[in-house]
């Protein structure tokens, strides 16, 4: 909340890079004399905070996955137990760290989170997630890569992507499709059809991997697997007389329906 005259206890909100610590607490580097260090200083001791973060990369907008974050925030004092690895975090994460850290004017600030609310992306899942969740919570094994792997897939695959929409989602009068979201168990699809003149509707499908995948080489692999399945259901090929049809067991499901734009 703002402290500045004429605006206190209006909410005020500003840009403040970050790490996490090993407990996925957000850790800030802040300069004392800063308007958002000062609000919080003069808020008072337990006052809430909320730190808003979301997924970088080439979608942007409301398309990409995004939490925030809301609790408590205090000074790290200089001989905490992970003080050490702090600043080496920091250091690596944002480069001119280095410069200012040992400055008397900055100090380290840990967020403890009360509240997360998660949200998938637009017109896609959002819920609350316990605390006690988050904190538990791992990393998944792509999430360095995502960003990288989403853009790729609609940048160069929009072949397989819409031999994917109409032979496996069973899509008809494709207007568009487009890779939202991969992780470790499988790939988001957003596909925009006509459904009548002038009438567009959007849906959200998720499509698994058979196997979760430990790389970005293994994720790779999985995508072309479905890409090729698509192809051959187009083609009708059937490799065997005994064997299932391809794509028939592709975990496929629709998680947000009609007029999502």
């Amino acid at each position: 909340m703002s402290s500045h005259d004429g605006i206190e206890g209006a909410p005020f909100g500003s840009h403040v890079d970050y790490v996490l610590d090993d407990g996925g607490n957000p850790v800030m580097l802040m300069n004392d004399m800063s308007m958002h260090t000062t609000n919080i200083r003069d808020s008072g001791e337990g006052s809430f905070v909320t730190l808003f973060t979301q997924l970088s990369g080439a979608q942007g907008g409301q398309d990409v996955s995004r939490v925030s974050l809301t609790g408590t925030i205090n000074k790290i004092p200089d001989d905490s137990e992970d003080m050490d690895a702090i600043r080496m975090r920091y250091s690596i994460t944002h480069s001119y760290a280095d410069q200012v850290m040992d400055s008397p004017k900055f100090s380290f600030f840990r967020m403890t989170p009360a509240k997360v609310y998660f949200v998938g992306g637009f017109g896609v899942m959002a819920k609350w997630v316990e605390p006690e969740d988050y904190r538990d919570a791992e990393a998944d094994v792509l999430a360095r890569e995502a960003s990288s792997i989403i853009a790729k897939l609609n940048r160069d695959h929009g072949e397989d992507l819409l031999l994917t929409a109409n032979h496996l989602l069973n899509v008809e009068n494709l207007e568009t499709i487009r890779v939202t979201g991969v992780d470790r168990l499988g790939m988001d699809l957003r596909v925009t059809r006509q459904i009548r003149r002038n009438k567009l509707q959007t849906d959200e499908f998720r499509v698994g991997f058979r196997i979760p995948v430990i790389s970005v080489e293994d994720a790779k692999s999985e995508i072309l697997k479905v890409f090729q399945e698509a192809w051959e259901k187009g083609e009708n090929i059937v490799w065997d007389s005994d064997d299932a049809l391809p794509g028939s067991d592709v975990p496929i499901v629709q998680i947000a329906a009609d007029n999502l734009y």
